[in-house]
């Protein structure tokens, strides 16, 4: 197995180690998520382009307040506040020990999606961490598990889990159980009722007729595309026509709608491509959860 050189390779966010039992495996993180294709705005003066600066503006006195004036304060009532100092923040702060410690391996077919936040790659650092690196990315995938412990990133501790994808180990922060609301309180259909066997019959063969492998290239982020032609439009001093939206054709019942969707699914089916090397882990625990 090959070592890129740090030439190679792009800058790490964070060094440090996956710890289990009395293995360490030394590793760096790297950001999953292409943060350069978002597009940034600035506000500005209509009457000239200028850029509009934000200021710090007292309500109560009408002054702008210097940065050696401002302070952060928790809102515990309306209009009421207490203020929280840098030394009330540091007392929050866990020490950054740069491991990241497995407390668990659990199925990942237990664990839902919405609990997974941000990815993150994680790559062997140097060549003595490559076996053990290896090791632990295929048993992950042969047994199925995640291994789900805490870090600390930017002096903050994450509950965090990580997993193989494709040669891959990646790092997903999650959310704690406390951050998630509950669907107890939406009024939300029974598992297995309100629908006829007929009416069944007709999703399933519908969701046949789109069925096809999980390729990311597919779909595409028309919004930001449409932007940038729009914006390379008028930096050109070009006009651009806007594409308009499409019209759905009204259906009178659900089971029109199916048939109605059963007739015109062959021409929008997706073409079915070979299975794509890089399935996502959300893709895959969705499958085992049904499986």
């Amino acid at each position: 197995m090959r070592v890129a050189s740090p030439d190679d390779m792009p800058r790490s966010i964070w060094k440090g180690a996956i710890s289990f039992g009395l293995v360490t495996i030394p590793v760096n993180l790297y950001s999953a998520v292409e943060r350069s294709e978002t597009l940034s705005f600035h506000l500005l003066h209509k009457k000239d382009s200028s850029r509009i600066e934000n200021k710090r503006f007292c309500k109560e006195e009408g002054v702008e307040v210097p940065w050696g004036d401002v302070v952060k304060g928790y809102e515990y009532a309306k209009g009421e506040y207490v203020v929280v100092t840098d030394e009330d923040f540091a007392r929050a702060r866990v020490p950054a020990t740069q491991t990241f410690d497995v407390r668990a391996f659990v199925p990942a077919s237990e664990v839902e999606d919405l609990y997974f936040d941000e990815p993150y790659y994680l790559a062997p650092n140097g060549r003595a961490a490559v076996k053990a690196y290896a090791l632990i990315r295929d048993a992950l995938r042969d047994t199925g598990r995640l291994g789900v412990g805490t870090v600390v990133l930017r002096m903050r501790e994450h509950l965090a889990a990580i997993e193989p994808a494709g040669n891959a180990l990646v790092l997903s922060t999650m959310r704690f159980a406390h951050e998630i609301r509950s669907a107890k309180d939406l009024d939300l259909p029974r598992a297995g009722e309100g629908w006829s066997k007929k009416e069944m019959d007709l999703a399933r063969q519908l969701i046949d007729t789109l069925a096809s492998q999980w390729d990311p290239t597919q779909f595409r982020d028309t919004y930001t595309e449409v932007l940038r032609e729009v914006i390379e439009a008028k930096v050109e001093g070009k006009h651009v026509a806007l594409p308009g939206a499409p019209r759905r054709p009204k259906v009178a019942s659900l089971m029109k709608a199916l048939q109605a969707s059963l007739k015109d699914g062959g021409a929008r089916k997706a073409p079915a491509k070979a299975a794509a090397r890089g399935r996502s882990a959300a893709r895959r625990r969705a499958a085992r959860r049904a499986a």
